[in-house]
């Protein structure tokens, strides 16, 4: 059921769209039932939902599309929830009530088109730019922005990501309506380093590095509630294993893999 009027949210509200990467459903629902996650907590349960791929670069090309998870139960098309609809797409090109159609290959370059400044801060090697494949999606961005400090290799990545983002909300003129998109890679592997002394990756790790992302988005929600009212979009791209029916990681459909969080709401 469609919940937001984002004809409403566009134009009129900043928009910032968080992915957890890697983050599982499971680890995600146990840590707000235990409070590890007081800052999401904040905003209301995890919703249970189907990724639209299995690893970062399908899940992604689909989400800037358009396609985010779909909630479990729901088997009905017409009963999707969606925010942003593609004009040239869709049974008739007739968008979903209260989805908002955008012009482009993607609704951040809709929203660009819109009048929005448009930023990425990427984390995993597919926002890395350091490749052709890694200059894709940060292509869609007005700003795009990376550093190895972000990425999955440092324990702090999450702290540098949201202090840089943090820095270019600071430069943003007053009245400039800005679209931000931030790929953490904290969860995403290695993570061993989040337990002390472990040598492995593990879901107590994967569960640690949640509750330190957690931490830092507060810090990122109270930048943007400063600079005015904004939609946020906070979700998973795919789960990953540590051993479940053989399985690590992720690239490989098992429902751990398939199962992600995902919610939406707003700051003011």
């Amino acid at each position: 059921m469609q919940n937001i009027d984002m004809n409403k949210v566009v134009g009129n509200c900043h928009i910032l769209f968080v992915c957890i990467d890697s983050l599982r459903y499971d680890v995600a629902f146990e840590e707000q039932q235990n409070q590890g996650t007081p800052v999401l907590n904040e905003f209301g349960g995890w919703r249970k939902c189907f990724a639209p791929g299995n690893f970062t670069y399908p899940s992604h090309q689909a989400m800037f599309a358009g396609f985010f998870p779909v909630d479990e139960g729901i088997s009905d098309m017409k009963e999707r929830e969606k925010l942003f609809f593609s004009e040239d797409i869709g049974m008739g090109r007739k968008a979903p009530e209260n989805a908002y159609t955008f012009q482009g290959s993607n609704w951040v370059e809709g929203l660009e088109r819109e009048g929005y400044d448009t930023y990425c801060i990427g984390g995993v090697s597919f926002f890395d730019k350091r490749t052709d494949i890694g200059k894709v999606m940060p292509s869609y961005f007005k700003n795009s922005y990376w550093n190895p400090s972000f990425g999955c290799k440092v324990k702090e990545s999450a702290e540098h990501q949201v202090d840089f983002a943090i820095q270019k909300l600071a430069q943003i003129p007053d009245g400039q309506l800005v679209m931000m998109y931030l790929n953490i890679s904290a969860l995403h592997y290695p993570n061993y380093f989040y337990i002390q002394e472990a040598k492995r990756d593990s879901r107590e790790a994967h569960a640690a590095a949640l509750r330190y992302v957690d931490r830092e988005l507060g810090r990122l929600f109270g930048a943007f509630q400063k600079i005015g009212k904004t939609f946020v979009i906070c979700c998973s791209d795919h789960g990953t294993c540590y051993g479940e029916d053989g399985i690590w990681y992720h690239g490989i459909n098992h429902p751990i893999v398939n199962t992600v969080p995902y919610k939406h709401f707003f700051l003011m």
